[in-house]
């Protein structure tokens, strides 16, 4: 069974990439992203990797375009398409989440990202995939105004004939260094009798989150993990630590052999702020901004806007892309091309959906859908 993927908001393409492991059924056949050096980075690490291009494209443009007339036309000449060849067709995307987070504006879809979430949402309905993914931050199911716009999205998909499960999910369940909420929602149209569609008695999609997590993240977090530690620059700690080292910053800055990476030296250079980095312990990141990681621990939230500033372990400096990427669980080839502006290399990277949480949810939706779809089809 083939599972051919339309993806939106693709950024440089963190979710993607989980559903381009080789094992699983998915082919991407379509890639949307209007912030153009996102969509030159997505294009740049795909070729740089030789992978396997988009059927119908890369498109820069905004999401609203589809909906007119011409575009949506030829777009759902896409999906028709797919069909008859027999694949399962599949949106996927995460709007843009700073109206929704509490580090952001917080303007709800009042904002000019949050009215985004809509869009995405009447784009699946006026097109009818068989399912979908939609993913954002904690913040669009916390904060109750939020969560109030949240179960409008839903209600208007239920009422379009999908099947609907969603939840919250911890990157540290899937073995990323990070601690990082994400809010994951996946739809099935259920507009085939023949086909069985696995319902629980609240009548959401009995959907099974948790089939490939590796650690439980509560428990992981109420491990003895070390504290705060006098800042040394340049020092070394031996891990001995009852704590999975797989799990900590300094393993992934090893295992993807950063200061050797193409994006190693891409990092803000330090001006006027060199004499208060000096003052941050390591494993402070009790502040707002310049939260300094320990090596042996995990990150905070890797999220590098609003003035959010995160510091080296061990150098008096702050991250480096590669850093960042590392992080985000991303394999050690994946890079961003030179010429791309520093701010843009930081901010795709802190948006995206870690590496290794993408590829677990990605399994989890192959063998759920090949349980609904194969026979049918």
């Amino acid at each position: 069974m083939t599972i051919s993927l339309f993806s939106f908001f693709s950024g440089a393409g963190l979710l993607d990439l989980g559903f381009e492991d080789n094992d699983l059924d998915y082919n991407i056949v379509f890639v949307n992203e209007y912030k153009e050096s996102f969509l030159n980075a997505y294009i740049y690490t795909r070729q740089h990797h030789n992978m396997q291009q988009p059927l119908y494209g890369y498109h820069c443009r905004d999401i609203n375009d589809f909906m007119n007339t011409d575009n949506a036309l030829v777009l759902q000449g896409y999906l028709q398409e797919q069909h008859d060849l027999d694949n399962v067709v599949g949106f996927i995307g995460g709007p843009p989440c700073p109206d929704f987070s509490v580090g952001g504006k917080n303007l709800g879809r009042d904002g000019e990202n949050g009215i985004l979430a809509k869009s995405y949402v009447d784009l699946i309905i006026a097109q009818q995939p068989d399912f979908f993914i939609f993913e954002n931050v904690r913040g669009l199911v916390k904060t109750a105004k939020h969560r109030e716009y949240f179960d409008e999205l839903k209600h208007a998909l239920a009422n379009a004939g999908y099947t609907i499960s969603d939840t919250i999910l911890n990157s540290l369940s899937f073995g990323v260094p990070q601690d990082r909420d994400r809010v994951i929602m996946i739809g099935v149209l259920n507009n085939n009798p023949e086909r069985i569609i696995p319902i629980r008695d609240d009548n959401t999609l009995d959907f099974p989150w948790l089939q490939f997590v590796e650690f439980d993240a509560d428990a992981i977090k109420n491990l003895p993990w070390p504290t705060e530690q006098p800042y040394r620059e340049n020092s070394r700690r031996i891990f001995r630590y009852p704590v999975p080292e797989v799990l900590t910053v300094e393993h992934w800055f090893v295992n993807n052999n950063v200061r050797n990476h193409p994006n190693g030296r891409d990092t803000f250079q330090v001006k006027a702020g060199r004499t208060k980095m000096l003052q941050i312990p390591e494993g402070d990141t009790s502040r707002k901004s310049f939260k300094r990681l320990h090596r042996w621990r995990y990150s905070p939230t890797a999220a590098y806007g609003n003035n959010e500033v995160h510091l080296h372990p061990y150098k008096t400096r702050r991250l480096s892309v590669a850093e960042a990427m590392a992080i985000q669980s991303l394999p050690a080839w994946f890079c961003l091309p030179d010429d791309m502006p520093l701010t843009h290399k930081f901010k795709v990277i802190g948006n995206g959906v870690p590496y290794l949480m993408a590829l677990g949810i990605a399994r989890t939706v192959n063998e759920f859908l090949n349980q609904i779809f194969d026979e049918v089809n």
